[in-house]
């Protein structure tokens, strides 16, 4: 059931905490004050689940003072204290405590929410190397003899190390607590828990600091949610704890699917609470998607038999944006650094897949038809690069202009300036006068004088074009690079057969719009292709993104623009991004892209010129979304069910019916239309 379209707790986001309180060894009373403060300040800030260090209640380094019934009586005191303090939050709150079960000491976490004890969790891999002697206080979970207790008047809860804790009302929200160690060993439980379906691991540590080892830690803990396909979230003691033989770094963690979401300051004396949303519509796609996910079970089923305790948690009903960054442009890395390491690596991939498709061809030509747009820039560069690292002349490159009715002398300017840089063999044919031919074969009005601008006259253009080319490349016996991107292909804004469409090898193929915009400015700040080509690509890229198919209308000279026909190619990528990737409702993209975008300042990277400081309201991500929806999934499949080879560069998804997408041509966009309705007109 949807609630608010503004709260994210409504589109599959949780807001989880991870504390480090201040605390005092072998004082239970004043560490469970410090716990309830710091469990009050999550709750404010809306999350669901908080969770404190290991032994948090005792402190973890107590040694033999744990055996001491004075200190086990005063945890007791403590946990009720904290219980009674829970009930007037709607939170569940995960605490350490070492804990007596029968005639053994236990390392626990207990798991509370609203005044009540849902289950105890128990440590399974006790350390007892180096400066570690665990096995000396307390027992393995394996140890205990029996799988449910009772404590502080609670009869039956829950304990061991097989309880998963499931949201009643929050779909898809479970979560499973191992401790410390527990994630530190070459089978950490959390992996046989994620494939029963915990969606959410909580690692309550202790964790002393040495030198090097919050590197390795905050590894372990990305790399863990990326194999689990995970929220993780990890927190460390803090100031307090004894330094006798130790120091303690108060290191907390946060991650989604191998993804840094939130990390607190290390060997701060103030408490500590992070918190961040993760989305768990994300972690269930990509288990789903990955069919081997589920199959990775262990053979001892010891190991993956699961208790699952019901919480029942309420949904924050007031409104909660995502504090996590919504980048809107998903395709490129918002870190420059990282941009340009992406850039680099999807060019490689690119002129390693035509370098292979030349070799295997026994091709010594390419042929190419270049506009002096986006596209064709980048393949063209494409092109050199690889007859560059095939130790090819350049000249090999047959490049071609082809000039027809609506051509701009901007453009054919610049694919000219643009090819005699490069060292192409450059040429240009003029298709004006053979689309006539045609236009007076078929009996079309433009051939009497009439201005009819209609889907022949366009295509008619696109065809020729891609007819010199396929002819030509059977003359120069070459191969036509296609220069064809995704965004194009999601939206069914090709002509099938012709144009973008077709090609031998389309270098592009699983380009978005907005990645060939960064990779295009990589090229010239980086002078890749050569140091006098960058003010040119530069030019190309500020110019604005057209079919040139239809002249400009008389003395109004407006350009026909790509974008006012099916939208801004930075929302219609987002969209992709969100649907082709993730499978997402129209609902949740919508609302992801309202988080990215209604912001005029949010989320602007600084020193990018081309990025115009837009911003888009509800109704209109809505109608461009509607857009998106209708072509994609209505009216462009049977285009995407034929394209030509291309190598797929990045997990945001191919259209290849080879590779990443396979749909039928002729399927309804209701179920999509109908979620539409869940998306508000105003905000």
């Amino acid at each position: 059931m949807k609630n608010n379209f503004e709260n994210m707790y409504s589109h599959g986001f949780v807001r989880l905490a991870a504390c480090i309180p201040s605390l005092r060894v072998s004082d239970p009373i004043y560490n469970a004050a410090k716990t309830i403060e710091l469990s009050q300040e999550a709750y404010k800030q809306k999350a669901v689940l908080s969770i404190f260090p290991e032994l948090g209640i005792s402190a973890y380094s107590n040694e033999d003072l744990f055996f001491h019934d004075a200190l086990q009586q005063s945890v007791m005191e403590a946990l009720e204290i904290l219980l009674n303090a829970s009930v007037s939050m709607d939170m569940v709150i995960t605490v350490g405590a070492p804990l007596r079960v029968m005639d053994a000491l236990y390392n626990c976490a207990v798991v509370i929410h609203k005044g009540k004890i849902l289950g105890i969790p128990v440590k399974s891999y006790l350390p007892n190397y180096r400066e570690f002697y665990e096995k000396r206080h307390f027992k393995p979970a394996s140890s205990l003899f029996t799988d449910k207790i009772d404590l502080l008047g609670y009869k039956d809860v829950p304990i061991g190390n097989d309880l998963i804790f499931k949201a009643e009302k929050i779909r898809d929200f479970s979560f499973f607590c191992e401790i410390c160690e527990d994630l530190w060993v070459p089978i950490p439980p959390s992996c046989c828990a994620s494939v029963r379906g915990s969606t959410i691991i909580a690692n309550l540590s202790a964790s002393n600091v040495t030198t090097g080892k919050a590197e390795y830690r905050k590894a372990l803990v990305l790399n863990q949610s990326a194999r689990c396909i995970s929220g993780y979230l990890y927190t460390a003691a803090g100031p307090g704890e004894s330094t006798t033989d130790m120091a303690w770094d108060g290191h907390a963690i946060i991650s989604e699917n191998g993804e840094l979401l939130s990390e607190s300051e290390r060997f701060s004396w103030e408490p500590r609470v992070i918190t961040a949303d993760i989305d768990l519509d994300r972690i269930i796609k990509d288990r789903m998607t990955m069919t081997t996910y589920s199959e990775a079970v262990p053979a001892d089923t010891t190991k993956t038999s699961f208790r699952y305790v019901k919480i029942p948690l309420g949904i924050p009903s007031e409104n909660t944006i995502p504090v996590r960054e919504i980048s809107r442009f998903p395709y490129v890395p918002v870190n420059q650094e990282a941009r340009g390491r992406r850039s680099a690596e999807v060019y490689n991939i690119q002129v390693q897949g035509l370098a292979k498709r030349i070799i295997s061809t026994k091709t010594k030509n390419l042929v190419i038809g270049v506009s002096g747009g986006l596209d064709s820039t980048h393949a063209l560069t494409v092109c050199a690069k690889t007859m560059d690292l095939l130790r090819m002349p350049r000249g090999n490159i047959k490049a071609f202009t082809l000039p027809g009715f609506a051509t701009s002398e901007k453009t054919a300017e610049n694919a000219l300036k643009l090819m005699a840089l490069l060292g192409v063999d450059a040429r240009q044919i003029d298709i004006r006068e053979s689309c006539m031919q045609m236009f007076r074969d078929i009996r079309h009005p433009y051939a009497e004088g009439t201005e009819q601008y209609d889907t022949t006259f366009e295509n008619v253009q696109a065809g020729q074009r891609t007819s010199l080319l396929f002819r030509l490349a059977n003359q120069m016996q070459g191969l036509v690079v296609g220069t064809g991107d995704l965004s194009e292909l999601s939206l069914g804004w090709c002509t099938y057969g012709v144009g973008d469409h077709m090609s031998h090898y389309n270098v592009n193929a699983s380009l978005p719009k907005t990645l060939i915009q960064y990779i295009i400015r990589w090229t010239a700040e980086t002078e890749t292709i050569g140091q006098n080509v960058s003010s040119t690509l530069l030019e190309i890229l500020n110019t604005e993104i057209s079919p040139e198919l239809v002249p400009v209308n008389g003395s109004k000279k407006l350009l026909q623009s790509t974008e006012d026909a099916i939208g801004p190619y930075e929302l219609q990528d987002f969209n992709l991004f969100y649907c082709l990737r993730y499978g997402f409702l129209p609902s949740k993209i919508a609302f992801l892209a309202w988080c990215a975008w209604h912001d005029k300042e949010k989320g602007q990277w600084p020193n990018v010129p081309y990025e115009n400081r837009h911003q888009y309201d509800i109704s209109e991500i809505k109608y461009w979304l509607g857009i998106f929806i209708h072509r994609f999934y209505k009216i462009s499949q049977f285009k995407r069910s034929c394209v030509p080879n291309g190598p797929k560069v990045g997990s945001g998804g191919s259209l290849s019916p080879r590779s990443d997408y396979r749909a039928p041509s002729d399927n309804e966009e209701t179920p999509w239309i109908e979620d539409m309705l869940n998306i508000p007109d105003h905000m």
